[in-house]
Order: structure tokens, then C-alpha cells, then sequence
């Protein structure tokens, strides 16, 4: 059973109340059974895989004994905690399933938010590492020669991960042994520790490994700027310097250092140094002396490394302090360094300081799985996610790109099919034609080029010749063809306004708060959206995106920037007719995806003894309930239609349809307050 606390809870429900009244088991995505194919087996290996994660048998055990519940849901102490923690890991799949199918940033922004919460701690500490960099990218890019998307293509990456290693048990086996689990698959204690673990720390290492691009950015638009004028790449660049701000490492984190390695480290580059020379520093033949230097280099002299500033670097430097604030120093431990010094290695320190791969005469072995399981996977993906990526640079906004892809992983491989819009036609069918004369012409000079499809259409597969001279793929074989599809790009859903992530969070804080005091400060109303548990948070981030739809629908929108239109204050009733039905579809399909089914058991079954129906603490006794039945009286059952839906909106008491329109208002009062949003009227 997948979500075991959720069964559990239903077998106390049976017995207490005599009949089976839920909560119903999650469905896996439809085709996850058994399919090979990225969507199905990311979600397959989070379903299935991951029972029992982040379950704490203390705290079950603590219930047990007081007969109190632990566990959040729209309140506190209404659910059990290890229950809390399976509808947690329900939102991650959810949250994965809703970005595969439109891979937009917004449900990339899903994805982050539940992986911070679950292993974070919580979002709210760690919002301005992940936003940042969407805020660089979209506005400071366009500057650049060649720069694409780094926020939803590390969810991809992720992604990537979460599939290759539940079809290939290669992969499991050697990242089982590397962290002393035990490799029979029959023994599902240890499979679903190992699966655990690497969820975690594989998360830790995909969804951050481009953090630090907000410190490459300038230093590239410096580059663009004289690249432009013709001028020799570096002619004029910037370096970084006095990075102890970043790399130091304070008192306490020097203890907790001692302790796990019998070492003491000044800086995460003296730590890292360490991790990566004692991983690779004997079968590449370099010393932690050596490593050290490089990396003492790569902020301060980029003169020395070709003119190219490695945001790997800054990377796992801003991750390790993001974790010294959000889990504590305390709580640091051995993979958690692990997953720095595969950040720190993926992007320029593996290919040329240390294997040289582009060197025909000293390159040396690509990297094995075996040496370092986090690296290893983090290069594979990062290499094979090329697919579906905003450009932002000049350059890249002109070059043909692959807009889809399909995988199979089966047989321990990856076939991967990539896909080019075929209104580029006219471009590809000129390459090939120039390609042929080429090969006809006796291959004379350098063969003709269109990237990115040349590399993988060309006889020399340079897409996957260069990933095996990086990663040793002879236990993962890659097989890899382009082909071209007519474009389809209705699922990015881009409305006229400005969505950003700092809005989406600040829109879900005002829907939450909107019946607070006007002078409620800010920071209270975000600690009460954030004791909120994880689903109902998402639920109210849910809404929020939608927000821009709806608006849309209303011919209306929102920015931060003044504009001369007329300012909306508050909606109309005949405005809320039109959205108001979008927003109860969208509640009714949330609640579908979640496992919840219609009912009115927890209303209806009798109360204890000498309660009165109409007391306060008999509303509090059919809240929890309804959470742990996870019925309720407005869900809609099976498949519905847009139209069904709308049906099923108009038959509701004006009190209920009010719940689907009346938050916004309330809402466009509390957003003067965030970042100048306003919302304006197109007619």
C-alpha cells in the first residue's frame, strides 16, 4: 500500500464508525503501473518507492500514549503526524505530475516550494534562493549572447534523476552500496531507505545546481557586451574577491566538521577540496592541495580558465549556507556535502580540471557511477535536459533547439527522441542538404553545423559522444535521435500579466489573510499562511496562478509597473459570474487530484455524548473529520466535464458560490501592500 498512513487512518475510521468512510488511497498516474517513460516512472518511484517518508515513530508513539493528534492539515492537531507526512509526499507527486504535463515555471515553482517544505523545514525561509534566480533569468538575460532557462530545466533534471533510478537497477544497486544499504530489492526496509535518501539528497542536488547563476550573469553580460563590438572574449572582464563572506566557515560549523571527518576546515572550499580529492583525487591523479587551489581560482581569476566564471562554485558556496540556516548546522552530515561537491563538479571543475575531456591526447576516464552516485546522475541529466528551455540570449532565441522529447528507459538504458518544431523545416532540410555535399565533397574542413540538431543528427553524435566522455554510460547505454513535430505551445498558459514568484507567494499570503486587520503586519500573515500544512498552502498557490487566467477571462490584469489604464479596486458581481465558475472548476479538480471524494459522513455521524450539534466544539470535531476522511460535501466524484462542473457551481447555495469569488476582493485590498501590484482594466 503506497500511503500507509492514509490506510491506516481508514482502518481506524472503519472501526470506530462500523463502515469504510475513507480516506480513499491515492491514485497513481495512470500510466505509471509498469511504462517506462519519464512521466510514469518519476511518479511511479515517489508513489511507490518512497512509503513511510519522513515518518517519525516517536511522534506516533507520543500520540499514541496522550491520545492527542500531531499532524497539521487546514488546522493543527487534526490528523495524525505520519499521516501529515504521506499527504506531504502526495502533494511532491501531484506537484511533479502538474509540471511534466505543461513544464511552465510557475509548476516548477510547485515543485520547489514542496521539496523545501518537506526537507527545509519551510518555504518561507528559503523563497529568495529559488526566486532569485527566476528574477535574473527573466530580466537580466536578454542581455547576454547565450543564456536559456536554469529554473525549470532543473526540475526536469530532477525529474530525470527520479526515473533513471527507478528503471535502472544498475544505478540503485551501486547507490545502495556507495551508502552501505543493502542491495537485495526483495528486502523492502532497505529499498525504501535507500529510495528515501535519495529522493532527498538527489532533490538537494538537481533542483539547486544552477543557484549560483545570479554571479555568472554579470560577468556574461560584460562578456556580450564587448562580444557584440568584435572584441577578443576577455578583453575586459570582472572577477570576484573577499568571497569570505560566502566560503567562511563560522565556529560551529567548524565543530560539526571535526566531528564528521576528524578535520578542520576554514571555508567550503577547504571542505570541498577535501571531499572531492579523497572521491576522485586517486584515480584522476590530482591532491586536495591541488583541488583547493583550483577552486581558490575559480571566483578570482577567470582570466586562468578561459575567461569563464564557474556558477557551479557559487552554487554549492550559497546552497551550504542556505543550509546552515534552514536545517542548522547541527543537522549538516556526510550527504549533504555529498550533494555540494556534485554541484561544485558538474558544470566546468569535472570536464576540464580534472578529466580534460576535450583533450584528444591527455583526457581521462569519464566519471562512474561508483565514484560519486550524486555527481554521476547530475552530469547524465543535466547534459540529456535540453529539451523545452526558454531562450533568454540573443543568440539562443535564433538557434534551433529541441522543443519536446520522448524517453523510454527500459532495459537499463535511455532512448530519448528529441524533438524540433517543424516549422524550422526549412532550416534542418538546408543543413542536411549542406551535410550530404559535405560527406559527398570528401569531408574537407569542418563539417557543417546547426545546433543543437547537428549534434545529434550528424554520423559523429557529438550530443552523445561528448555525455560518454563525461559519464561512463557502458551500464547505461544512450541511444539518442532527432526528429521534428509540429509545435504545440497552448499548455504554457501565458496570459497578459506579469506573473512572477514573488507575486505567487504574496497572492497566496493575501488569499489566506484577507480577513485580517488592514494593519496586520506583513510578516504575521505570513506566519499564519505558513502554519498552514503543505496541501492547503499549495491549494492557496493553486489559486493564486490561477489568478492570472481568471483576470484574463475578465479582459483585466496585473503588473508592478505603471501603466495608464484604468485600476481595478474591487470586481463586480457580473465579473465574479465569469471567473467565479473557473475558480470552483479549479477547487473541484484540486480535490480530485488529492483523493478526495464527496461525503457527508463527517457531518452527519453522531457526535459524543453531550455535545450539542451547534457548538463550537462540535464544528471543531466535523473539521477534523472531514480531514481524516478526506471527504467533503462540495468534492465531485469520477469524471467530470468543464460543463458538469458548471452545473454543479450553479446549484449551490449564494453562500458557497461566494467562497469562489468574494476572497479576491478581499484580496485586492492586502496587495497594495506587496510590491506595488496593482490590477488594471483592458476596456
Amino acid at each position: 500500500m503506497a500511503y500507509t498512513a492514509l490506510e491506516k487512518m481508514r482502518k481506524e475510521n472503519l472501526r470506530k464508525y462500523g463502515r469504510d468512510v475513507g480516506p480513499a488511497q491515492p491514485v497513481l498516474y495512470s500510466g505509471g503501473l509498469a511504462k517506462t517513460d519519464l512521466k510514469s516512472a518519476s511518479l511511479r518511484f515517489l508513489h511507490n518507492r518512497c512509503e513511510e517518508l519522513k515518518f517519525d515513530a516517536a511522534i506516533e508513539k507520543k500520540e499514541k500514549a496522550k491520545g492527542v493528534l500531531l499532524g497539521t492539515s487546514l488546522k493543527p492537531n487534526q490528523i495524525p503526524y505520519n499521516m501529515q507526512m504521506d499527504i506531504n509526499r502526495l502533494c511532491l507527486e501531484k506537484a511533479l505530475e502538474r509540471f511534466i504535463d505543461s513544464g511552465v515555471a510557475e509548476d516548477a515553482y510547485d515543485v520547489y516550494y514542496c521539496y523545501l517544505e518537506i526537507f527545509f523545514g519551510h518555504y518561507g525561509k528559503s523563497k529568495k534562493m529559488v526566486e532569485l534566480l527566476s528574477e535574473f533569468e527573466s530580466n537580466g538575460s536578454s542581455l547576454l549572447m547565450k543564456h536559456r532557462d536554469h529554473y525549470s530545466h532543473s526540475v526536469y533534471v530532477f525529474t530525470l534523476g527520479l526515473a533513471i533510478y527507478e528503471t535502472n537497477s544498475t544505478y540503485r544497486r551501486r547507490f545502495k552500496e556507495y551508502y552501505g544499504i543493502g542491495t537485495d530489492e526483495r528486502k523492502k526496509a532497505d529499498d525504501r531507505k535507500a529510495a528515501n535518501l535519495y529522493l532527498e539528497y538527489w532533490g538537494m542536488t538537481a533542483l539547486f545546481h544552477d543557484i549560483g547563476y545570479p554571479f555568472e550573469l554579470p560577468f556574461e553580460q560584460v562578456m556580450s557586451y564587448f562580444e557584440v563590438n568584435r572584441q577578443k572574449r576577455g578583453s575586459l572582464y570582472i572577477a570576484y574577491h573577499d568571497i569570505d563572506v560566502l566560503t567562511k566557515l563560522g565556529d560551529e560549523a567548524r565543530k560539526q566538521f571535526m566531528k564528521l571527518y576528524k578535520r578542520d576546515f576554514a571555508s567550503t572550499t577547504d571542505l570541498l577540496a577535501f571531499d572531492i580529492a579523497a572521491k576522485l583525487g586517486e584515480r584522476y591523479g590530482f591532491t586536495e592541495e591541488k583541488m583547493r587551489d583550483v577552486l581558490e581560482r575559480k571566483p578570482t581569476a577567470p582570466n586562468e580558465f578561459g575567461y569563464f566564471m564557474d556558477h557551479a562554485f557559487f552554487s554549492a558556496c550559497r546552497l551550504y549556507r542556505e543550509m546552515e540556516r534552514s536545517i542548522g548546522i547541527d543537522a549538516i552530515g556526510r550527504m549533504h556535502v555529498d550533494a555540494l561537491s556534485a554541484i561544485m563538479l558538474h558544470n566546468s571543475l569535472f570536464k576540464f580540471s580534472i578529466s580534460f575531456y576535450k583533450d584528444k591526447k591527455n583526457a581521462k576516464a569519464p566519471l562512474r557511477m561508483e565514484d560519486h552516485p550524486l555527481a554521476y546522475m547530475l552530469m547524465l541529466c543535466d547534459e540529456l535536459q535540453c529539451w523545452d528551455r526558454t531562450a533568454y540570449g540573443r543568440n539562443s532565441r535564433t538557434e534551433l533547439h529541441p522543443m519536446a522529447v520522448d524517453f523510454d528507459f527500459a532495459g537499463n538504458a535511455v532512448h530519448a527522441c528529441y524533438y524540433y518544431d517543424a516549422a524550422e523545416r526549412e532550416k534542418i532540410d538546408a543543413f542536411q542538404k549542406e551535410y550530404r555535399e559535405w560527406e559527398i565533397g570528401g569531408e574537407k574542413g569542418d563539417a557543417p553545423r546547426l545546433k543543437a540538431y547537428s549534434d545529434m543528427a550528424e554520423k559523429e553524435q557529438r550530443f552523445a559522444a561528448d555525455i560518454r566522455k563525461i559519464v561512463d554510460t557502458s551500464e547505461i547505454p544512450l541511444h539518442i535521435v532527432p526528429d521534428m513535430r509540429e509545435s504545440n505551445r497552448r499548455n504554457k498558459h501565458v496570459f497578459l500579466s506579469s506573473s512572477n514568484f514573488l507575486h505567487l507567494y504574496d497572492f497566496a499570503v493575501s488569499l489566506h489573510g484577507r480577513h485580517q486587520d488592514k494593519d496586520t503586519p506583513i510578516s504575521e500573515l505570513e506566519r499564519q499562511y505558513e502554519a498552514l500544512s503543505l496541501e492547503y498552502q499549495l491549494s492557496t498557490l493553486n489559486r493564486a496562478k490561477s489568478f492570472s487566467r481568471y483576470l484574463d477571462a475578465i479582459n483585466c490584469f496585473y503588473t508592478d509597473k505603471p501603466v495608464d489604464y484604468e485600476m481595478v479596486t474591487e470586481f463586480t458581481p457580473e465579473q465574479a459570474a465569469v471567473f467565479a465558475p473557473m475558480e470552483h472548476e479549479r477547487w473541484i479538480r484540486d480535490h480530485q487530484m488529492m483523493g478526495w471524494t464527496h461525503g457527508t459522513d463527517y457531518e452527519t455521524l453522531e457526535l459524543p455524548a453531550k455535545i450539542d450539534y451547534n457548538s463550537a466544539e462540535a464544528k471543531k470535531i466535523r473539521q477534523a473529520r472531514r480531514e481524516q476522511m478526506r471527504c467533503h460535501k462540495l468534492a465531485m466524484d469520477g469524471t467530470v466535464t468543464t460543463e458538469d462542473i458548471r452545473e454543479h457551481y450553479l446549484s449551490l447555495s449564494v453562500q458557497d458560490q461566494d467562497k469562489d469569488w468574494r476572497p479576491f476582493n478581499s484580496m485586492l485590498k492586502l496587495l497594495k501592500r506587496f510590491d506595488g501590484l496593482r490590477i488594471y482594466r483592458l476596456d
